[in-house]
């Protein structure tokens, strides 16, 4: 039986967590992990679950049963809730979550309240600026993640070619390394040790990554051998351009 009852993995886009929450859901014993709350829009979480807003008199029976659809579909046919947080929506989920619990003061007890025992999972991406590329590329091109065959998994826009942007990348990296810090800051306000994990070890070694989050979670693994990971990297040649070209500009302007 695991020792906790969920986890949170707390991250900021393009961190790889997609990959993570796709491996652990394929052990079959970590629940279903994912975005359950990811747009900061109540309309939108009950839209998400299928939800009639008419069917509840107050804003707290609406989270609720917004509440108990997230906990029922992150657990799927296990015992373990998984749910990944971006740092976007983090403020608007737990001012939600304050109007579910007003009793609890302390956030990290309001969330193991609503979840039950929860690991909290820091996983963040040491190379700032190549999660900054990789971000701005996607807006560009409409492809946010691609399964190893090409296939498309999720594109939000139509095909695009990408395009260098010093003033997008040099904005989007000041915004990943302040949620970076705001997450740090918030362990600590809260007192929470959590488990660390790099984009650059998970990206190295996914089997080893995966049996870390698990022997946390006191759940059983078994390392496999061959398997294709459930998601391809996208970064390529052009992103070491755009890197590349950024920090040399960057330089120019320091010197």
């Amino acid at each position: 039986m695991a020792h906790f009852k969920s986890y949170v993995i707390c991250t900021s886009p393009r961190s790889g967590s997609t990959l993570l929450c796709k491996m652990l859901g394929n052990t079959g014993n970590a629940g279903v992990p994912g975005s359950h709350f990811h747009e900061p829009s109540l309309s939108k979480w009950l839209s998400d679950y299928g939800l009639d807003p008419d069917n509840y008199s107050t804003q707290q029976e609406t989270l609720q049963a917004v509440f108990a659809s997230a906990i029922e579909r992150g657990k799927g046919e296990t015992d373990v809730f998984g749910l990944r947080l971006q740092r976007h929506s983090f403020g608007f989920f737990m001012r939600q979550l304050a109007v579910l619990l007003p009793e609890t003061t302390l956030e990290k007890e309001r969330l193991s309240s609503a979840f039950g025992t929860t690991l909290f999972i820091h996983l963040s991406r040491e190379n700032k600026l190549d999660q900054a590329i990789s971000y701005v590329k996607a807006t560009q091109t409409g492809l946010w993640h691609a399964a190893p065959d090409g296939t498309e998994l999720e594109r939000l826009s139509e095909p695009k070619e990408p395009n260098y942007n010093a003033q997008a990348i040099s904005k989007v990296l000041s915004d990943f390394v302040a949620m970076d810090c705001d997450w740090k800051t918030w362990f600590d306000t809260q007192q929470i040790e959590p488990l660390k994990i790099t984009y650059e070890d998970l990206s190295h070694d996914p089997q080893a990554t995966l049996a870390r989050v698990l022997e946390r979670l006191g759940l059983e693994f078994e390392p496999r051998t061959g398997d294709d990971l459930p998601v391809a990297k996208l970064a390529d040649a052009t992103n070491k351009d755009w890197s590349d070209r950024f920090i040399s500009e960057m330089s120019e302007i320091d010197s």
